[in-house]
């Protein structure tokens, strides 16, 4: 994979919400191989400080940025006077439970980081590119479970699912400023959260599921976040993209 594959990456100013492990400190090292200049943002700075220094070893650029995405005074002071390029939504938290036993404030941190926390970061990336009157990108990392649902996780869903219209309306609302908002689906991606229960049987029952017969890995959802993010899907706008081996189209 190189620069010249993915016009628009290379010099780009990007922003990546949720970079201290998992999905997003692949997505910013990803963009930070291919040229960007990457601002990995989340609450754990430690971790972003580390990843960020393997950027820079590896010839990238990288900045940490402390970001709580659910405090919406606080993405506004953090953002301010910054634009991007470039932006992945991607923070997010999950809670497993039946929905009775899902309580008040599990329902709030879910709804107030996946839903509300992506519209905040949105919010003020796009006022910075149509300040600017520049272009951009922005890409909602949202899920499979925005087009269908599985136990326990309910309100994980309906974030999920609110993010994927949320994604459409804010489509509409920018074409016009050539800021382009889409989505990433991932199905079930291994990540060091989840690798134990992936080995477990019910997380291989959970597998067997999959039409491709596998779990997906980080690299898995490359393709579709640098189509989205870059100028290859300049046309693209209120899309979103599903990366889960065939889980959706399976039958009931």
């Amino acid at each position: 994979m190189t620069e010249q594959q993915w016009p628009g990456i290379a010099g780009a100013e990007a922003l990546v919400t949720g970079a201290s492990s998992g999905l997003g400190e692949h997505f910013a090292r990803l963009l930070g191989g291919l040229g960007a200049r990457v601002t990995l943002a989340a609450r754990r700075t430690n971790r972003l400080q580390a990843t960020c220094a393997a950027i820079r070893d590896a010839g990238g650029q990288a900045e940490a940025l402390a970001l709580d995405v659910g405090e919406a005074a606080q993405v506004a002071q953090a953002l301010k006077g910054r634009r991007f390029d470039i932006v992945i939504n991607n923070a997010g938290v999950a809670h497993s439970a039946s929905a009775l036993d899902h309580g008040p404030e599990d329902i709030d941190h879910v709804i107030d980081v996946n839903l509300k926390g992506a519209f905040h970061v949105a919010r003020a990336t796009a006022q910075a590119m149509i300040d600017a009157g520049t272009p951009g990108s922005i890409v909602n990392v949202a899920s499979i479970l925005a087009h269908r649902v599985a136990g326990h996780t309910s309100a994980y869903a309906a974030s999920k699912g609110g993010l994927l219209q949320l994604t459409r309306a804010l489509a509409l609302e920018w074409a016009r400023h050539g800021i382009r908002v889409n989505a990433l689906c991932p199905g079930y991606i291994e990540t060091d959260i989840n690798r134990d229960f992936f080995a477990s049987d019910a997380g291989q029952a959970l597998i067997r599921r999959v039409p491709q017969r596998r779990i997906g890995q980080a690299r898995d959802l490359d393709g579709a976040l640098l189509l989205l993010a870059s100028d290859l899907g300049r046309f693209m706008t209120g899309a979103d993209i599903a990366v889960d081996g065939g889980h959706l189209v399976s039958s009931l």
